[in-house]
């Protein structure tokens, strides 16, 4: 590993989480000298690909080994508050897989105790915007290319049926697609924007899981109203879906409409048009989707813990995300209008 070693990081969860070992240690003052699962079968497949790291079934070891200084969370989802919480305490840094938590109380909780402990960092992997094209479009966005951006449309169609219906999303007390799925929307539109939302509604089916173990919505569909620039205009609006029983492949669409021209994603390709002239040129988007590995975030976070540098996604950025993602879910069940209460 080196001599220059400056920060030990710890893995809990190693099914997403194995490929966030080639992300810390694209950074050589970092290495990964932990590796934790609760299924120890999985630990053991994973330590014969990554040999030389210490094993745990216990988080606890991992999150109170006072040798770690930042751990990944990529644990079921119902141990992320808990565990989030504990690393706090310890004085971890940490890189948490969404949701960073399932409910108002345990988003209060993180959002007090980080509050309470400023020196530690925390990001989430919120891949999307790592994405090339997605990258180029901001940039367009913010120099005004598009003009003024008037409404989104954002659909994570998930594709992947059986996690629902077979793996351990089916298992677990309460599953959010909003929070596993359209989180990863709700941030690329508050990054895209520069904006935030300002109030939610929302529906869900469940309707192609009706009669699996499966016992949450596997469809929600939210419009999301943000706030405005001034008080003479209005704020931009927007629908993001989950679907989680989509008949395609993994694939998130994207839909930027803007006075002076339109950003559109679908399955099959992605183009920007700049007329309203059914003959007029098209413009195909050759940038690479989704272009972007899982540990690719880690890089950018180690070194803001190391130099000071900001990460990528700062704590309030992945707050802000959970804060629209909560009023969704909250929406859900009162069938109202709901407002985002931001930390």
């Amino acid at each position: 590993m080196g001599n220059d070693i400056q920060l030990n990081a710890a893995i809990i969860g190693l099914g997403v989480g194995e490929r966030h070992i080639s992300g810390y240690e694209a950074d050589p003052r970092c290495q990964v000298t932990a590796l934790c699962d609760i299924d120890e079968n999985k630990l053991h497949e994973v330590s014969q690909r990554n040999p030389g790291r210490r094993l745990s079934t216990n988080p606890n070891e991992i999150l109170e080994d006072p040798t770690i200084d930042v751990v990944t969370i990529a644990s079921y989802d119902d141990a992320h508050c808990d565990q989030v919480l504990k690393a706090i305490e310890n004085g971890k840094h940490i890189f948490v897989e969404k949701p960073l938590c399932l409910n108002q109380k345990e988003f209060e909780d993180i959002s007090g105790a980080l509050k309470a402990h400023e020196n530690i960092r925390l990001s989430s992997n919120l891949i999307l915007r790592r994405t090339p094209r997605f990258i180029e479009l901001r940039k367009r966005i913010t120099q005004g290319e598009l003009g003024d951006i008037y409404y989104l449309e954002g659909d994570y169609d998930y594709g992947r049926l059986h996690k629902l219906t077979e793996g351990w999303r089916g298992k677990i007390p309460f599953y959010s697609v909003v929070y596993g799925g359209a989180i990863h929307l709700i941030d690329l539109m508050l990054w895209l924007t520069k904006s935030r939302v300002q109030e939610v509604f929302a529906l869900g089916s469940r309707k192609v899981t009706e009669g699996t173990a499966f016992r949450h919505y596997d469809l929600v569909s939210a419009l999301l109203k943000f706030e405005s620039g001034s008080s003479n205009s209005d704020g931009m609006l927007a629908k993001i879906t989950a679907n989680f029983g989509s008949v395609v492949p993994h694939h998130h669409k994207l839909s930027v409409y803007g006075t002076e021209g339109t950003f559109n994603q679908g399955h099959t390709d992605a183009a920007y048009f700049h007329s309203r002239d059914p003959s007029a040129d098209v413009e195909q988007v050759i940038d690479p989707y989704p272009g972007a590995a899982k540990g690719d975030m880690l890089p950018s976070f180690v070194k803001s813990l190391l130099d000071g540098t900001p990460a990528e996604i700062s704590e309030k950025e992945v707050l802000d995300a959970m804060s629209v993602g909560l009023a969704i879910e909250k929406s859900l069940e009162t069938k109202k209008l709901e407002q985002v209460n931001y930390a």
